[in-house]
């Protein structure tokens, strides 16, 4: 079925309507004036302004508390779940999930380059792109028939729009495009562990590491990448059995523990348990269910340091949890960007056998314990 927009035009790109923005205002529809992630509608046209590039795009990954939600609300029907999919992108001209607030990125081949473009890339180029799909306009031409409606990676036809200020790597050809996208998808995770374990060893501060939902992709790599930081001693945390024997067949962690992430008593239990009855100098939360907070707050030492690497994240309760429990931590969340993310991902990535090994069968529908495994 051929997609009809029901987006509402912007004025014309390229010598008129709205002045062009660098961080894409002039592609808000509805409400004027907010940034493209805040809008509800954006201008899709393959149009461009100069400061602009479009993407052919043919996969899209969404994040994984998105697809864990669409999942879910929908039964695990493929068909509802397509749907819903296609009435979020149609409606708003961006993958924005309404009860999660976020999207995911894609993979695509550069089809145009504006002429005052900043980005640096050529046509022909193959790009995953390292902004959230809930400011990237998009649009679709499919009905997405060619996914299982299950999957986080979701096979299409369509075309999507950056701006000047928006962030797109090139793909490297020497690995699989599933995993570069899976890679991309969550790269912002291991470099914002490193930056911190690097912090805190340029302090003189403990670097011991824990890790919940760390059978994830952004918890394997944010195990890889706070061993390749010089961190101390690595707990990866997980919610059953499955997931422990593949966490310690990867050898990422020095310990790996059980418990659910959502039960803040069991959480701090095992990470506690695991260094000798004291917390974690840095944890960092890659679970995609809400919950989490407490536990994770518990879980770490005072003078610590707490990363939110999860769209399930509430900052209500994470502040609030702190200040009921008299911690003394620092709560970070993860933006998504530090620079040089994309290039550290994929070193670390290559250079480890056991990321590899967790990364395997993820981009395909999940199997049972798939929702606590984090993003």
């Amino acid at each position: 079925m051929a997609q009809t927009s029901t987006t509402t035009p912007a004025p014309a790109p390229v010598g008129a309507g709205p002045e062009e923005s660098p961080v894409g205002l002039h592609r808000v529809v509805r409400p004027v004036g907010v940034l493209p992630q805040a809008a509800e509608v954006l201008d899709t046209r393959p149009e461009l302004w100069p400061g602009e590039v479009r993407v052919d795009v043919d996969r899209l990954n969404l994040d994984a508390a998105s697809a864990r939600q669409l999942r879910e609300s929908n039964g695990a029907d493929p068909d509802r779940v397509r749907a819903a999919v296609l009435e979020t992108v149609r409606s708003r001209g961006k993958m924005h999930n309404r009860v999660t607030g976020s999207g995911g990125m894609l993979l695509g081949t550069v089809a145009e380059v504006g002429p005052a473009s900043p980005l640096g890339l050529q046509v022909g180029q193959r790009v995953a792109t390292l902004v959230s799909l809930t400011l990237t306009p998009l649009h679709l031409d499919d009905d997405l028939g060619g996914w299982d409606g299950l999957g986080e990676q979701v096979p299409t036809r369509g075309h999507a729009v950056l701006f000047a200020r928006s962030i797109a790597a090139v793909v490297p050809d020497d690995l699989d495009e599933s995993d570069v996208l899976a890679v991309m998808d969550v790269c912002g995770a291991p470099a914002l562990v490193a930056r911190v374990v690097a912090e805190r060893r340029g302090r003189g501060l403990g670097t011991d590491v824990a890790v919940l939902g760390a059978a994830g992709k952004s918890g394997s790599l944010s195990l890889a990448a706070a061993r390749d930081a010089g961190a101390g001693r690595l707990v990866g945390l997980v919610p059953v059995a499955r997931e422990a024997d593949a966490l310690s067949a990867a050898g990422l962690a020095d310990a790996v523990v059980l418990a659910d992430a959502t039960d803040p008593v069991a959480t701090a239990a095992a990470v506690r348990g695991a260094l000798g009855g004291r917390g974690a100098d840095v944890t960092v939360v890659c679970v995609d269910v809400p919950g989490c907070e407490h536990g994770a707050v518990l879980a770490t030492d005072d003078g610590g340091v707490v990363v939110f690497f999860s769209m399930a994240t509430s900052f209500s309760a994470a502040a609030l949890g702190a200040e009921g429990l008299a911690a003394d931590v620092t709560m970070l969340v993860g933006n998504g960007y530090t620079p040089g993310h994309a290039a550290l991902a994929l070193r670390l990535f290559r250079g480890s056998d056991g990321v590899q090994a967790l990364f395997g069968g993820r981009h395909g529908a999940p199997g049972p314990a798939a929702a606590r495994m984090g993003a």
